[in-house]
């Protein structure tokens, strides 16, 4: 035979229960980004933005992007910098928007859309992207970069061929 739990511990379970997913939905609401870190807002400024020098500025000497997608990797300010002036020469309006980030350590975890509309190509795109940040030991500045997007999707959306490249400078 079952016995039923009495009245007072069906209670005290129902209340330990509501307090773990306050504590949970709490955790979440922080980690969801309410308030995106410092970096992050400076990071989504200096893509947003038109001075390429903003975004390298933001990176450790040795700092490292890579962008997934289009499977290139650069290294320290300079190539950084380098690199946003050559998105922002192939791209008009390049912008990302942050929708969440999460904070684990040195590591934040950014969800957001990368968006803009590539030169020649019939129409604008805007497709999600995880950004992965490592900081340096202060916070104070990122020492790598890795943006995940589908190119195939801003391809696609853009209204160009699967084969398409970019022009040579």
């Amino acid at each position: 035979m079952t016995s039923r739990p009495s009245r007072a511990k069906t209670i005290m379970i129902a209340a330990a229960a509501l307090n773990a997913a306050a504590a949970t939905a709490a955790h979440a609401a922080k980690d969801a980004g309410l308030r995106p870190p410092r970096i992050v807002v400076e990071w989504a400024r200096a893509w947003n933005g038109t001075d390429p020098r903003a975004l390298g500025a933001l990176f450790t000497a040795d700092g490292t992007y890579i962008d997934e997608a289009v499977g290139v990797t650069f290294h320290g300010r300079q190539e950084i910098t380098g690199w946003k002036a050559r998105a922002d020469s192939l791209i008009d309006d390049v912008h990302v928007t942050v929708r969440s980030t999460r904070s684990d350590g040195d590591r934040i975890t950014v969800e957001a859309v990368y968006a803009g509309h590539l030169k020649g190509a019939p129409e604008p795109f805007a497709v999600p992207m995880t950004t992965l940040l490592d900081l340096d030991r202060n916070h104070r500045r990122i020492a790598s970069d890795q943006d995940h997007y589908s190119l195939a999707t801003v391809l696609a959306q853009s209204g160009l061929p699967a084969d398409w490249t970019p022009p040579t400078p």
